[in-house]
Formats: structure tokens, C-alpha cells, sequence
């Protein structure tokens, strides 16, 4: 049996994505970078919500436990790594808000805002900031995403990362292997869709959002076929107005043309001998 290969998966997508923002990122230090639960607000953070960061951590110390002994050929059950999430102190987990708290505001950037974002500078994924509790059960803030310098004395910043190279070799990748799809194929302008593709993934590629879904790959397709869809849908345009003027100075048109007017002849003439 072949060797199954591995084209692209969310567990590496996500890994990518989370490497590229934090180069957008300052903490207080790099290992707060990573966290253990996403929410909506600070006041969110409470016992149910601390139990289940409790809960993510202790799945993601047994996964990385039983990846590191598999990865050495070693027979073993992922249960024999299990965590015990009760074990895990409350003061070692990263909680990450997402906030527009530390973005300056840009009036009149929107004629209407409809939400916050709207009023604040934009930005090319949603804002956040890490907290933690300190030895005194306080929450501080550890981290904060589009920032450069230390928590307090330090300045906004949005142009200073950047997606990792291997989080661009996967959009092209996915790209790609798109364009080979049966209903794309076929068209001469295959290129002109892929590079279109190509630069609406690395314009919105950072903005999705892993409080809401842990499905990028179903982001980035869809936003891949939203491009090829353009594209078609510009060049039958431009193929349609280029075979009227053929017409209108008594020249052949394109065989589309041609084959739609047979078509439709064709329909004209099976109406007319239609028996009542």
C-alpha cells in the first residue's frame, strides 16, 4: 500500500498562522505566546472559563507528550500520557482576549461604522491581548498583538511581521492544486487566476479569526474560489464585448459566440416546427 502523503491539514495551518501573528506581537516573554483559551472579553475569565483553559492545556501537554515518544518509533498509548487537568495551576495559564483596547482610533476611516473595528486603524488580523494571573491572583497583561517594546512603555505597530514562509508555501500549494480542478483547468487564463488567488491570500490570509472557527483550510478555499470566480467572470465580460464589436464591423466572432447563436437557432427553429 502506498505511503499516505500529506498535502496540507488545519493542525499545520494553524500552527503557521499562529507562528505569523505573533511576529506581529510583543511580550513580556516568548513563551507567552502561546494560550490556552481564546475569549470575547476580560470579564469573561471566570471559573468555567478557567476550568477549561485547565481542560485545553492538560489535552495539549498529553498530545505533545505522546507526539514526542511516537516520533521515536515508540510503542505507546496516548493514554499512558495523559494530564490530569486539576493538576494544573491556575497561575500558568494564558488567556487570550481579544480587544480593540491598545489600537488607536481613526475617525471617519468608514461613513457609517457598524462595529468597533470600523472607528480603529485598520488592521490585517483581529487585535488581542494575553493575560495571566500573578502571584497575588491579579490579572496582568503579558502580551499584546500589533505592538512593539514592553507592555507599558511600548508603541502601536502593524507593519513589523510577517507571514512565515511556510504559511506562503501553503497558499501556494493550495493554489495550485485548485487550478487543476476539472472546471478551471481548461482556461487559457489558468495563470492569471492563480496569481489573482495567490494575492488575495496574502492580503487577507492572517485575518482568520481562531475564536470562531479552527477550519482554515475551508477559509482559505473559499477565498481562492471567490478569485477564480472573479477572474471568469471579468474575462467572459471583456470576451462578450470584444465579440460585439467583431459583429457590429461584420466580423467572425469567438467560437463561443458562434456556438451560443447555432444553439439558440437551433431552439428558434424546434419552437417554430412544434406541432399545436
Amino acid at each position: 500500500m502506498a505511503k499516505r502523503i500529506n498535502y496540507l491539514n488545519n493542525k499545520d495551518m494553524l500552527k503557521e498562522i499562529h507562528k505569523s501573528k505573533s511576529t506581529f506581537c510583543s511580550y513580556v516573554d516568548p513563551a507567552y505566546a502561546q494560550f490556552d483559551i481564546i475569549l470575547p472579553s476580560i470579564e469573561k475569565i471566570n471559573i468555567r472559563t478557567i476550568a477549561e483553559a485547565k481542560r485545553n492545556r492538560a489535552k495539549k501537554m498529553t498530545t505533545t507528550a505522546y507526539e514526542a515518544a511516537k516520533s521515536q518509533n515508540k510503542k505507546v498509548k496516548i493514554t499512558e500520557f495523559e494530564v490530569d487537568y486539576r493538576s494544573i495551576q491556575k497561575s500558568d495559564l494564558i488567556f487570550r482576549v481579544m480587544t480593540f483596547d491598545h489600537i488607536p482610533d481613526e475617525p471617519g476611516r468608514k461613513k457609517t461604522p457598524k462595529t468597533i473595528a470600523d472607528t480603529k486603524t485598520k488592521l490585517n488580523f483581529p487585535p488581542f491581548q494575553h493575560y495571566k494571573f500573578d502571584e497575588d491572583d491579579n490579572l496582568v497583561c503579558i502580551g499584546k498583538s500589533h505592538w512593539e517594546g514592553g507592555m507599558e512603555n511600548g508603541c502601536f505597530s502593524k507593519a513589523h511581521g510577517t507571514a512565515t514562509n511556510e504559511l506562503a508555501k501553503m497558499w501556494m500549494k493550495l493554489v495550485d492544486r485548485y487550478a487543476t480542478r476539472g472546471n478551471v483547468r481548461g482556461y487559457t487564463y489558468n495563470d492569471e487566476m492563480k496569481g489573482q488567488a495567490i494575492l488575495q491570500l496574502s492580503q487577507i490570509g492572517l485575518q482568520f479569526d481562531e475564536s470562531k472557527s479552527n477550519n482554515p483550510f475551508a477559509y482559505y478555499t473559499a477565498a481562492v474560489t471567490n478569485s477564480f470566480v472573479r477572474v471568469i467572470n471579468l474575462e467572459k465580460r471583456n470576451q462578450n464585448i470584444r465579440d460585439d464589436i467583431l459583429e457590429m464591423n461584420e466580423l467572425k466572432p469567438s467560437h463561443t459566440r458562434q456556438h451560443q447563436g447555432e444553439w439558440e437557432a437551433a431552439l428558434r427553429r424546434e419552437a417554430e416546427i412544434k406541432p399545436i
